[in-house]
């Protein structure tokens, strides 16, 4: 049974809330300050308060700040969903109350569906966290969270790869275009398995010359070939114990195909020039934005090889497969920047994250980062501006030729996108109709101005952008 206090004089309101949670529900109410901040300690799960019903507590230095209320409401009632509740000319003050750490707003007057809306979206943020939680009491590490938060059933599977075969010891073949994320991919899942403890090694093999890559793996002994003027180690005993990590593994050449095929076979390696067998204990995961299968059948890589390192394939699709997690990048990618340079810029302007969505990114997330931190180190504004950015990420207009749609999702998921992006083209297109006017806008939707709102904020909306236009 939920436990409800509503701090509030409008009769019209405390009947709305009774209504939407129904007559089981535990209902107290107070309609002054004074019986407010009297009331004893108790635990509530919902906590509905008129923002004129906060008094004195909500003024400092005689102007409007409910911060300082706020945590004392929670202290008093710790663990409820505080929901700021105020007349319409009192919007503004409903906004700051949530960026003050209330739950949700809502403006009178209330009817039971828009208490309704709040209420789901107050639990979906609930079981958001719990999941959240779980995650962090049960697989990742702390420090790992941040890589893991994805809105793509994509991404959403590869990561369930990732968790099953961390643990393990088995080779991993990282799969996807350059740019994609496969060497951070590789390092969770050393950093997820037993051997997190020991060294992580990655090797561009493509970076390396043919003369040098078997040095490079495997070692060389002195005198193995001019200028070999000492022993030297090679990545693979530098990693043992611990985790190689093999980046562009097509490109390795044909003896070193050999040798490596040996150490996936045998668990040994000789050094270049030397005689000993050495043995070696070591995970392989691989990577490559190349088409192994079609080298084999070129005759460019050997088909023993890639069976040995297909053992667990992960595919990373590209962003433009995953453009839910656009806007999650922007956020991570400015939050990373405010820690380098500290230039506080908290936001990035809806234009710019439309653009996002709508370009094909073929550098990946490491073309988006680039231009992300090109763009703050021009920007002298709190928010990340269009003038920043190259004039062809704004250059498509969404009216070409749509593109195929990607019948690696469900009908379900691919519907839900449909409708997503139907969704925010609408408004976009009422929003301009009327000049950024929420009234008339909602009143043409069908909607009230709160649903509006809430729409606005999924897509990043703002209404001033529209009343430019």
């Amino acid at each position: 049974m939920n436990r409800i206090l509503i701090a509030a004089s409008e009769a019209e309101a405390i009947a709305a809330i009774r209504q939407s949670f129904g007559e089981q529900s535990g209902l107290d109410t107070v309609d002054s300050p004074e019986t407010l901040w009297a009331q004893g300690q108790r635990r509530y799960e919902y906590l509905f308060v008129d923002l004129r019903l906060l008094g004195r507590a909500a003024l400092v230095e005689g102007r409007p700040d409910y911060a300082p209320a706020l945590t004392t409401l929670r202290e008093k009632f710790p663990g409820a969903f505080v929901v700021a509740m105020a007349p319409q000319e009192m919007i503004r003050e409903a906004v700051s109350a949530v960026r003050a750490g209330a739950s949700d707003y809502l403006t009178y007057p209330i009817d039971a569906s828009e208490i309704r809306h709040v209420r789901e979206s107050i639990e979906q943020s609930l079981r958001m966290q719990s999941e959240l939680q779980y995650l962090r009491d049960h697989f990742w590490q702390e420090d790992s969270l941040e890589l893991v938060r994805t809105h793509s059933p994509l991404m959403r599977r590869a990561f369930e790869k990732v968790r099953s075969v961390a643990p393990t010891r088995s080779t991993v073949l990282l799969t996807g275009e350059t740019g994609t994320g496969k060497g951070v991919l590789a390092k969770l899942i050393h950093r997820h398995s037993h051997r997190k403890n020991k060294p992580f090694v990655s090797v561009h093999c493509g970076a390396i010359p043919d003369t040098l890559i078997e040095s490079e793996l495997f070692g060389h002994e002195k005198g193995a070939f001019t200028g070999a003027v000492r022993r030297k180690l090679g990545k693979f005993e530098i990693a043992d114990g611990g985790t190689i990590f093999l980046d562009e593994v097509g490109t390795i050449s044909a003896p070193a195909q050999i040798k490596l095929l040996q150490v996936l076979q045998d668990r040994t390696m000789e050094r270049v020039g030397g005689e000993k067998t050495i043995e070696v204990d070591v995970r392989i995961i691989a990577a490559t934005n190349s088409d192994l299968l079609r080298m084999v059948r070129e005759g460019r890589f050997r088909l023993d090889l890639y069976y040995r390192l297909n053992v667990f394939p992960i595919e990373i699709p590209a962003l433009r497969e995953r453009t839910e997690d656009v806007p999650l990048f922007a956020e991570l990618f400015l939050e990373r920047l405010n820690r380098y340079y500290g230039k506080n810029i908290r936001s990035v302007h809806p234009n710019v994250l439309e653009a996002f969505e709508g370009y094909a990114w073929p550098g990946n997330i490491r073309e988006m980062e680039n231009l992300v931190e090109r763009a703050y180190i021009l920007e002298n504004s709190p928010e990340l501006g269009p003038d920043g950015f190259p004039g062809d990420l704004f250059a498509q207009d969404g009216r070409g030729p749509r593109p195929a749609p990607d019948m690696r999702l469900t009908l379900a998921e691919a519907r839900r996108r449909a409708v997503e992006q139907t969704e925010r083209d609408y408004l976009r297109e009422l929003l301009a109709t009327h000049k950024g006017r929420i009234n008339t806008s909602a009143e043409a939707a069908g909607i009230t101005t709160r649903q509006l709102h809430k729409l606005m904020g999924k897509h990043r909306l703002d209404k001033q952008d529209f009343k430019r236009t």
